[in-house]
C-alpha cells in the first residue's frame, strides 16, 4: 500500500519504511508525526474525503541543511553579474505505517 502525502507545498508518493526529506518541520528526532495522506493507493483506490479517513505515521529522524546550490545573474552590456548562494533546511522523516 503507497500512500500520496502533502507537506511543505509539495506532494510525496511514500509507503512502510521510506525515509524522505521535506521541508522543515517542527519537533526533535525522535517525535511521532500523523500526516493525512490526499490519497490512498494499493489493494484499494481511495480519494478525496474519503483518503481523510486514513493516516500516515511518520518518526522525525533528523534535522539538517542541503546542499549549498549557487544562484547567478547576468546581464548582457552593462557588466552585472551577481553570485550568492543558498541552503534549504531540510526535515528527514522515516514513514512507519498507513492505517486507516
Amino acid at each position: 500500500m503507497f500512500a500520496i502525502i502533502q507537506t511543505g507545498g509539495k506532494q510525496y508518493r511514500v509507503q512502510e519504511g521510506d525515509v524522505i526529506r521535506v521541508e522543515s518541520l517542527k519537533g526533535e528526532a525522535g517525535d511521532k508525526l500523523d500526516l493525512t495522506p490526499i490519497f490512498v493507493g494499493g489493494d484499494q483506490t481511495v480519494f478525496g474525503d474519503a483518503a481523510g479517513k486514513f493516516t500516515v505515521n511518520a518518526e522525525v529522524v533528523e534535522h539538517g541543511r542541503g546542499e549549498k546550490i549557487y544562484v547567478r545573474k547576468y546581464k548582457s552590456g552593462i557588466q552585472y553579474r551577481r553570485r550568492t548562494g543558498h541552503r534549504q533546511d531540510y526535515t528527514a522523516i522515516k514513514i512507519l505505517g498507513i492505517k486507516g
